[in-house]
C-alpha cells in the first residue's frame, strides 16, 4: 500500500491532485486568518479592539462566522436566473485554486513548474470577472447588476497596466516562469526587481488592489451606495465563498508580486518558504492598511488613475526596459 502511494505521488497527476488538495486546505485556513487579521487591523486603525468576546482575544471567531454561514438557507430572489445565481460562487472560487499552482514558496516547494506560469495566473484569474458578472445578472436585482457593470469597467481597465507592469519584468528577466523570476532575485536585497523597476511594482500593487475589488477601488460592492454590490442577493454560505474567493485572490496578487518583485523565497538564516510567506502577508496588510485608511474613490476618479495614469506610465516604463534590454544584449 505505502509503495503504491508513493508510486501514485511521484506521478505528475498524482503530485498535481496532492498539490491541488493542499491549496484548497491553504485557502480554508486562509480565509478564516485573513478574516481575524482585517477586523484586529480594522479595530486597530479605527481605536477598537476588534473581536474580543469569542475566544482569547476574539481567536475563535472566524469558526463562530463559519458555522453561522454553514447553517443559514441559501434563497434565491424570485425571477433570478437559478443557473447562474448558483454557479456565480462557483465560478468565482473555482479558478483561484489553479492560480497557486504556479506560484513557487521555494525551489522546491512549488505546486507545478510551467513555463507559462504567470500567463496560467493572468488567464484563470480574469474569471473572477465573470462570476461577478454572472452573480449581479442573474440576481435580477438593479444594485447587482449596476456593480457587476462596474465589475467589468474596473476589471478590463486595470488589467491593462498591470499586464504592461508584468511584462516589464517578463522583458527584463527574459522568461514568463515565475521560479526563474524569483530565481533571479537570489543574489541579496540589491537584485530585488522591486529596485530595478520600482515604477512597474507601483502599478501593479494599484492594479492588484483594483482587480481583487478592495478598497478604496471596492466599487462593485460600494455598500453606501449600491447596498452591496453584485453579492446584494447572496447569503450563507454562496456569500462566504465569494469572499474565501476574494481573501484568496489577495494572496495570489500579493504572492506574484513577491516572486516578482521582492525576491520571491531569498532571505537569511531562516528557510525560503518562511520568507516567501512573510512578505506576501506583508503586502496583504498593506492592502487591510489602505482599505481602513483611504476614502473610496468616485467611479470617473477611478478610471481616471488608470486610463490617464497608470496605463501611460506602464507603457513608457515597457518601452524603457525594452529599449535598455536590447541595448545591453
Amino acid at each position: 500500500m505505502t509503495a503504491q502511494l508513493l508510486e501514485l505521488l511521484s506521478h505528475p497527476l498524482g503530485q498535481m491532485i496532492t498539490a491541488l488538495a493542499a491549496i484548497m486546505v491553504f485557502m480554508a485556513v486562509n480565509g478564516m486568518a485573513l478574516q481575524y487579521a482585517e477586523r484586529k487591523v480594522a479595530g486597530f486603525i479605527q481605536r477598537r479592539p476588534g473581536p474580543y468576546e469569542v475566544g482569547p482575544h476574539g481567536l475563535l471567531q472566524p469558526f463562530a462566522d463559519a458555522g453561522k454561514l454553514i447553517s443559514k438557507q441559501l434563497v434565491a430572489p424570485l425571477g433570478a436566473d437559478r443557473l447562474l445565481f448558483w454557479i456565480a460562487p462557483l465560478v468565482s472560487v473555482a479558478p483561484v485554486v489553479v492560480c497557486f499552482l504556479p506560484i513557487p514558496f521555494s525551489p522546491l516547494l512549488t505546486g507545478m513548474n510551467i513555463n507559462l506560469g504567470l500567463l496560467l495566473i493572468l488567464a484563470f484569474s480574469g474569471l473572477n470577472t465573470l462570476a461577478l458578472c454572472l452573480a449581479g445578472w442573474g440576481s435580477n436585482n438593479k444594485y447587482s447588476l449596476l456593480g457587476a457593470a462596474r465589475a467589468v469597467a474596473q476589471s478590463v481597465a486595470y488589467e491593462i497596466p498591470l499586464l504592461l507592469s508584468v511584462l516589464a519584468v517578463a522583458f527584463q528577466v527574459g522568461s514568463l516562469d515565475l521560479a526563474a523570476i524569483a530565481a533571479s532575485q537570489t543574489q541579496g536585497l540589491l537584485s530585488w526587481n522591486v529596485l530595478v523597476q520600482p515604477l512597474a511594482f507601483i502599478i501593479f500593487f494599484i492594479s492588484g488592489i483594483a482587480e481583487t475589488n478592495r478598497a478604496p477601488f471596492d466599487l462593485p460592492e460600494a455598500e453606501s451606495e449600491l447596498t452591496a454590490g453584485f453579492h446584494t442577493e447572496y447569503s450563507g454560505m454562496c456569500f462566504g465563498i465569494f469572499f474565501l474567493a476574494e481573501y484568496s485572490y489577495m494572496v495570489v496578487v500579493c504572492a506574484v508580486a513577491t516572486a516578482l518583485f521582492l525576491g520571491g523565497w531569498d532571505g537569511p538564516v531562516f528557510p525560503g518558504p518562511w520568507w516567501f510567506l512573510a512578505k506576501t502577508f506583508a503586502l496583504i496588510f498593506a492592502m487591510m492598511w489602505f482599505r481602513w485608511t483611504f476614502p473610496r474613490v468616485r467611479f470617473d476618479q477611478l478610471l481616471n488613475i488608470c486610463w490617464k495614469w497608470l496605463i501611460p506610465l506602464g507603457l513608457a516604463n515597457l518601452v524603457a526596459t525594452a529599449a535598455i534590454v536590447k541595448w545591453v544584449q
